[in-house]
């Protein structure tokens, strides 16, 4: 067995991770490198999408970039000139790839306001399972940020990335079977083991899982591409109407399973989007989903993809955030990269 640290957990100290739509002191992302293995062959192309990103969050809040050094945030500042940059910073933390959600810290807080309320979880990073090495740079971020901001860190040692799992902030998290338990990622740890360092790391109570992730997801089944939490008793989720497509089976089980889901005693209200439809590139189908949207202080960046379904899932998350700007931005280019916005992100809370 792969035993965790003895001293106190982050639960027993009072911390928990808050919900997305909790206010954010900042967003964190990770700028991608030019010699990095993401877009291969597209780089330049994807450069639009990030300023559109960092555009839209900065009429939000805070964002916080992480650069390899003073030439790369120099690449980065041409790409956003033009913009307001006075809520803008760069920190020199050197990454292997852009995806800030995954390789990035885990954010925790505790009451009451003030010194102490923010900590940091750092989990253990592989790269998806050792699909895509080096990953040593990727792998320390966490660590990284927390001497930054000066916040304490809590080593968990397990294999975890932040878009393999969603909270709703009072005690549930919603995972998948298909990556969490793939023997790629903590072999050496059982199902409860895992659990319970979910309960503990993370300050939640109830450990919610679905089944398979969407074709073409090299996460290995991310819940970030699946379902999402949009309040504490609200979950939207991702259906393929199409019987032939390969998503259309998984992603039935997965609805089946969170309208069976309850929490304290009740069932969640499960609200549904569509899928855009299927996305081939050089023979390998793209994981485009609009469940990877990013809920910011302000707004929410809705992943488009010139596909018909846009508008549906624009307007189905008009509805369910009405106090935020929905801002779609097309991600033809950027999911060449095997994710998007909520990939890119990382929020730390207030």
């Amino acid at each position: 067995m792969k035993l965790a640290p003895t001293k106190p957990t982050p639960a027993a100290l009072g911390y928990r991770m808050p919900a997305e739509w909790e206010p954010h002191a900042a967003t964190w992302l990770s700028w991608p490198r030019r010699e990095g293995i993401s877009f291969p062959g597209a780089f330049d192309r994807v450069l639009p999408t990030l300023r559109r990103m960092v555009e839209a969050l900065l009429t939000s809040e805070p964002v916080c970039i992480n650069v390899c050094n003073g030439a790369h945030e120099a690449e980065a500042r041409t790409v956003l000139s033009g913009l307001p940059l006075e809520q803008l910073t760069f920190h020199r933390i050197p990454t292997n790839e852009p995806w800030c959600r995954d390789h990035g810290p885990i954010f925790l807080t505790r009451a009451p306001a003030g010194a102490g309320r923010l900590a940091i979880v750092d989990w253990d990073y592989n790269a998806w399972g050792g699909k895509y090495p080096p990953c040593d740079l990727d792998e320390v971020v966490p660590t990284r940020v927390g001497e930054v901001l000066r916040a304490p860190i809590f080593y968990p040692r397990m294999i975890l990335e932040g878009g393999s799992i969603d909270v709703n902030g009072a005690g549930a998290l919603l995972t998948s079977e298909a990556c969490l338990l793939n023997p790629n990622r903590n072999p050496d740890l059982s199902r409860a083991e895992i659990e319970q360092r979910l309960r503990d790391y993370l300050g939640v109570t109830e450990i919610l899982w679905l089944g398979d992730g969407i074709e073409g997801d090299d996460t290995d089944g991310h819940v970030d591409d699946l379902a999402r939490f949009v309040s504490e008793r609200t979950v939207v989720t991702v259906v393929e109407e199409n019987r032939d497509d390969a998503n259309y089976a998984p992603l039935q089980e997965n609805l089946a399973r969170l309208r069976a889901m309850k929490w304290d005693g009740a069932p969640f209200e499960v609200l549904t989007l569509p899928m855009p439809a299927k996305m081939v590139r050089e023979d390998l189908r793209l994981p485009a989903s609009y469940a990877n949207f990013y809920i910011a202080n302000e707004c929410v960046l809705l992943p488009t993809f010139a596909d018909a379904n846009d508008t549906v899932a624009e307007s189905t998350l008009a509805k369910i955030f009405p106090q935020r700007r929905i801002v779609p931005i097309d991600c033809t280019e950027l999911i060449w990269g095997l994710g998007a916005f909520h990939c890119l992100t990382q929020q730390q809370p207030l």
